[in-house]
């Protein structure tokens, strides 16, 4: 079959109706396209088997996975360019995918000769399965004790080495907080983790509640620096097992406990602050008041909440939202995103008092690019460690991410709310936003 990338890039450009913007190199070792774009590599036949029949972003997603398709040259470049050709806009401004709409559109008569070609290079047969890292259609109601403890297993069980390759020293797998994007992601996390215990007015012998705890940075920090007793919740036991080791190592048994536990299940407030860095992501839609009215529980009067959490743009049909396919499938299984409004919104409903909105996106992007770099520099140790399938999925859903808190496709935000008493005395300063010290703790 000669010159297959000279075949795949015709084909691509009549479905897609527009030029590709990066090179094509196909099993044949044909190659074509705009001469120092990055390499589109595809590698076996049986990737547009896949893409033939799960049009969109999960065919493709697969095909990835499991080595089927690479790139060579720069990712970020390449996801960019791609980005610009998959994804449109349609009339009420919404993203959506040309790929699927187009691929969708060789039904069409005038469509069936491209189809036809199509099939011809993508070979007799079906499609293989899907690589094993795909995580398999959980069914029945969303976000149940049982339902949320899988769908967490699914990404943080991978081990503790494969996310000590990734995340650094600091062992905090959530967006920093950057001076300049010439920090260091050790600083940049430490930087972070100082932000919200300052944001949260800890002093010691207050109780600190951290939700979703991961391996246990947040509480280690507070008990340290700022002379907390906290308690971290997780349903990770790869993770608390980590988390607990630590602690031990720091002597501060006696001052941290870390739990395997659900939100759902935390007995013993109230506690005078709570964070909950990166964790609220996986709570979805049909929980979330239950989730801002128990910590609104859980805390004293004038107790402190800092809501670290990923926001999406908001959409005309809020009904209408989707989970992406590949971060459903293959990273975060159940995971939701909200428009940061609906999210201050429902802490209000709970009976927060919202007062202080911190937008930090660009911030989170200069992260995942330090994660990415982490990968990449060990990429054959975190094989080993994983296998090749999911360190695909990690550098790849890394690098887009970085690409949509970039080009604002989604952000990140702090919400610091309090439970404010009666009397409405919330606690805050005068001046909310000086976090640069411990000025802003209350009295």
């Amino acid at each position: 079959m000669a010159d297959a990338a000279g075949r795949i890039v015709t084909l691509a450009e009549e479905v897609l109706g527009a030029p590709l913007p990066i090179r094509i190199r196909a099993w044949d070792h044909s190659e074509t396209g705009p001469p120092g774009a990055p390499t589109l590599v595809v590698r076996r036949r049986r990737a547009l088997r896949r893409l033939l029949w799960r049009p969109g972003e999960l065919g493709l997603a697969r095909a990835w996975v499991a080595g089927d398709i690479d790139v060579e040259g720069d990712l970020y470049d390449a996801l960019d360019r791609l980005a610009g050709l998959i994804w449109e806009r349609d009339p009420a401004g919404q993203p959506r995918s040309r790929l699927r709409t187009a691929l969708q559109a060789l039904r069409d008569p005038a469509l069936r000769t491209a189809a036809r070609e199509l099939l011809a290079l993508a070979g007799p047969g079906l499609p293989p399965p899907p690589p094993r890292e795909e995580a398999r259609t959980s069914h029945g109601p969303l976000h149940t004790l049982r339902r949320d403890k899988k769908a967490i297993s699914h990404h943080y069980d991978v081990g503790n080495d494969f996310y000590e390759l990734v995340l650094g020293p600091s062992m905090v797998y959530s967006c920093a907080y950057w001076d300049s994007a010439d920090g260091t992601l050790e600083e940049a996390q430490r930087a972070k983790l100082d932000l919200v215990c300052r944001k949260l007015a800890l002093r010691p012998g207050q109780r600190l509640l951290d939700v979703g705890c991961g391996w246990g940075s947040m509480v280690l920090h507070a008990a340290r620096e700022y002379g907390v007793s906290a308690v971290g919740v997780t349903l990770s036991e790869e993770q608390a097992a980590y988390a607990r080791k630590r602690v031990a190592d720091a002597g501060l048994t006696g001052q941290v406990e870390i739990r395997v536990q659900d939100y759902r299940e935390v007995p013993d407030g109230p506690y005078d602050a709570i964070s909950s860095i990166g964790m609220a992501e996986h709570v979805g839609a049909v929980r979330y008041a239950e989730y801002t009215a128990i910590l609104h529980r859980l805390l004293r009067p004038g107790g402190r909440l800092l809501n670290h959490q990923i926001a999406r743009r908001p959409q005309p049909d809020e009904e209408a939202y989707q989970v992406d396919e590949f971060i459903d499938r293959y990273v975060f299984p159940d995971g939701e995103l909200a428009p940061v409004g609906r999210t201050v919104t429902q802490l209000e409903e709970a009976g927060f008092e919202v007062r202080d909105v911190e937008a930090i996106r660009e911030h989170y992007a200069l992260t995942l690019r330090g994660w990415v770099a982490n990968l990449e520099r060990s990429w054959a140790q975190a094989v080993r460690l994983t296998s090749p399938g999911r360190a695909r999925v990690w550098r790849l859903y890394m690098a887009a991410s970085a690409l949509s808190f970039e080009r604002n496709r989604i952000g990140v935000n702090q919400i610091l709310a309090v439970r404010t008493p009666e009397s409405g005395a919330s606690g805050l300063p005068l001046r909310t936003r000086d976090w640069r010290g411990r000025a802003a703790e209350s009295g």
